[in-house]
């Protein structure tokens, strides 16, 4: 059975940004939610791995599902049944790596 290993590659924080738009400015920091390194396993089902971001998946979850069910038909990565995604906070995003565990 296939599953998708999650990897938080990189967390990402716009101080600029915080300052204008959150109610907490820059000390609200980068995602307190996930570290670099993080890995989290998906093995069907629907069911969101524990100490995923709830919100990030609702993101990553189209482009997870599609690799579950080993769906691999993109030629510009280099390496096959890998994606690189984002959540879609645009003040502190967190950049996932995605990648098919054929079982």
């Amino acid at each position: 059975m296939n599953s998708v290993r999650i990897t938080v590659l990189k967390r990402e924080f716009y101080a600029e940004l915080a300052e204008e738009y959150l109610s907490e400015g820059a000390s609200a920091g980068a995602c307190p939610l996930q570290a670099e390194g993080d890995v989290f396993l998906y093995t069907g089902g629907a069911e969101k791995p524990e100490g995923l971001c709830p919100w990030a998946w609702i993101d990553l979850y189209s482009a997870i599902a599609t690799l579950y069910a080993g769906g691999d038909e993109n030629t510009w990565y280099r390496h096959g049944g890998t994606r690189i995604l984002c959540c879609t906070d645009g003040i502190r995003p967190v950049v996932y790596k995605l990648e098919l565990v054929r079982g």
